[in-house]
Protein backbone atom coordinates (compact mmCIF):
# COMPACT_ATOMS: atom_id res chain seq x y z
CA UNK A 1 0.00 0.00 0.00
CA UNK A 2 0.85 3.91 -0.49
CA UNK A 3 -0.06 7.03 -0.16
CA UNK A 4 -1.97 8.19 -3.49
CA UNK A 5 -1.99 11.80 -3.04
CA UNK A 6 -2.41 14.66 -0.29
CA UNK A 7 -4.82 17.47 -0.37
CA UNK A 8 -4.86 20.80 0.63
CA UNK A 9 -7.70 23.76 0.80
CA UNK A 10 -6.25 27.28 -0.57
CA UNK A 11 -7.96 30.22 -1.14
CA UNK A 12 -5.53 31.44 -4.48
CA UNK A 13 -5.60 28.65 -6.49
CA UNK A 14 -3.68 29.53 -9.14
CA UNK A 15 -1.05 31.33 -6.96
CA UNK A 16 -0.20 27.95 -5.12
CA UNK A 17 0.11 25.87 -8.39
CA UNK A 18 2.99 28.11 -9.72
CA UNK A 19 4.92 27.75 -6.21
CA UNK A 20 5.22 24.27 -6.80
CA UNK A 21 5.25 23.99 -10.34
CA UNK A 22 8.42 26.85 -10.34
CA UNK A 23 9.97 25.64 -7.36
CA UNK A 24 9.55 22.23 -7.39
CA UNK A 25 9.07 20.69 -10.43
CA UNK A 26 5.21 19.65 -10.32
CA UNK A 27 3.03 18.97 -13.36
CA UNK A 28 -0.33 19.51 -13.05
CA UNK A 29 -3.31 18.43 -14.81
CA UNK A 30 -5.81 20.62 -16.38
CA UNK A 31 -8.26 21.85 -13.75
CA UNK A 32 -11.42 20.23 -12.25
CA UNK A 33 -14.42 22.78 -11.74
CA UNK A 34 -17.61 21.45 -10.05
CA UNK A 35 -20.41 23.96 -10.66
CA UNK A 36 -22.25 22.92 -8.22
CA UNK A 37 -20.20 23.20 -5.10
CA UNK A 38 -17.83 25.98 -6.47
CA UNK A 39 -14.90 23.02 -5.88
CA UNK A 40 -11.38 23.83 -8.40
CA UNK A 41 -9.14 21.29 -7.87
CA UNK A 42 -5.13 20.50 -9.73
CA UNK A 43 -3.65 17.39 -9.31
CA UNK A 44 0.17 18.36 -9.27
CA UNK A 45 2.70 15.10 -10.20
CA UNK A 46 6.29 15.08 -8.61
CA UNK A 47 9.12 12.86 -10.00
CA UNK A 48 8.65 9.62 -8.38
CA UNK A 49 4.88 9.95 -8.83
CA UNK A 50 3.98 12.03 -5.76
CA UNK A 51 0.95 14.01 -6.03
CA UNK A 52 -0.53 17.05 -4.23
CA UNK A 53 -4.35 17.74 -4.90
CA UNK A 54 -4.65 22.01 -4.35
CA UNK A 55 -8.01 22.74 -4.15
CA UNK A 56 -10.23 25.69 -3.38
CA UNK A 57 -14.03 26.24 -2.85
CA UNK A 58 -16.07 29.37 -1.94
CA UNK A 59 -15.93 30.49 2.26
CA UNK A 60 -12.75 28.94 3.04
CA UNK A 61 -11.54 29.59 6.64
CA UNK A 62 -8.21 30.85 7.14
CA UNK A 63 -5.68 28.74 8.86
CA UNK A 64 -4.03 30.28 12.25
CA UNK A 65 -0.11 30.59 12.05
CA UNK A 66 0.63 27.74 14.62
CA UNK A 67 3.20 25.46 13.58
CA UNK A 68 2.81 23.43 16.89
CA UNK A 69 -0.92 21.82 16.68
CA UNK A 70 -2.57 18.85 15.85
CA UNK A 71 -2.77 17.63 12.20
CA UNK A 72 -0.63 17.54 9.26
CA UNK A 73 2.41 19.57 10.30
CA UNK A 74 4.99 20.09 6.96
CA UNK A 75 5.33 18.65 3.46
CA UNK A 76 8.91 17.37 2.51
CA UNK A 77 10.47 17.69 -0.78
CA UNK A 78 13.92 15.75 -1.12
CA UNK A 79 16.67 17.32 -3.44
CA UNK A 80 20.23 14.95 -3.84
CA UNK A 81 22.74 17.31 -2.30
CA UNK A 82 22.71 19.90 0.70
CA UNK A 83 24.53 22.35 -2.07
CA UNK A 84 20.75 22.21 -3.73
CA UNK A 85 19.25 22.49 -0.21
CA UNK A 86 21.52 25.37 0.06
CA UNK A 87 20.83 26.62 -3.29
CA UNK A 88 16.64 26.33 -3.13
CA UNK A 89 16.54 27.96 0.08
CA UNK A 90 18.33 30.83 -1.11
CA UNK A 91 16.21 30.99 -3.89
CA UNK A 92 12.88 31.18 -1.88
CA UNK A 93 14.53 33.22 0.30
CA UNK A 94 15.40 35.76 -2.06
CA UNK A 95 11.53 35.52 -4.00
CA UNK A 96 9.97 36.49 -0.65
CA UNK A 97 9.31 33.36 0.97
CA UNK A 98 9.56 33.07 4.73
CA UNK A 99 12.33 30.95 6.37
CA UNK A 100 11.66 28.64 9.70
CA UNK A 101 15.06 27.02 9.99
CA UNK A 102 18.27 25.86 8.69
CA UNK A 103 19.56 25.24 6.39
CA UNK A 104 21.15 22.66 8.90
CA UNK A 105 22.20 19.55 10.08
CA UNK A 106 19.34 18.63 12.38
CA UNK A 107 19.34 15.83 15.76
CA UNK A 108 18.33 12.49 13.58
CA UNK A 109 21.04 13.32 10.50
CA UNK A 110 18.78 15.21 8.26
CA UNK A 111 20.33 17.96 6.39
CA UNK A 112 17.50 20.53 5.77
CA UNK A 113 15.23 23.67 6.20
CA UNK A 114 12.30 24.77 6.32
CA UNK A 115 9.99 27.23 4.56
CA UNK A 116 6.26 28.67 4.27
CA UNK A 117 4.48 27.98 0.60
CA UNK A 118 2.56 31.18 -0.11
CA UNK A 119 -0.82 29.86 2.10
CA UNK A 120 1.71 29.52 5.56
CA UNK A 121 1.75 25.62 4.63
CA UNK A 122 5.45 24.49 5.87
CA UNK A 123 7.64 23.07 3.47
CA UNK A 124 10.59 20.85 4.58
CA UNK A 125 13.75 20.70 1.74
CA UNK A 126 16.31 17.72 2.76
CA UNK A 127 18.82 16.29 1.17
CA UNK A 128 18.72 12.42 0.31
Amino acid sequence: MRIDHIAIYTKNLENLKYFYEKYFNAVSNEKYFNPKTGLETYFLTFEGESRLEIMSRPNLIENQEINLMCGLTHLSFSVKTKAEVDSLTNVLIKDGYKLLSGPRTTGDGYYESCILDPDGNQIELVAE
